[in-house]
């Protein structure tokens, strides 16, 4: 069980980096892909992110 929290927990964090990733790039001129797709594929990773990361916070409890 410990195993699957941590990997929940790295899954996480890389996904929640990747979304401020997107969202840095929102602040600059001339992005391509355009801006409206990249809110969707931020707001898409944080709230897989969340998702795992709630998962992994009760799976740790579990353990």
């Amino acid at each position: 069980m410990k195993t699957a929290a941590l990997a929940f927990f790295i899954l996480s964090a890389i996904l929640l980096f990747t979304t401020l990733k997107y969202l840095v790039e929102l602040k600059r001129p001339g992005v391509y892909p355009p801006k409206q797709v990249l809110k969707k594929r931020a707001a898409g990773l944080a709230g897989l992110a969340s998702i795992f990361l709630l998962v992994a916070v009760m799976l740790s409890y579990l353990s």
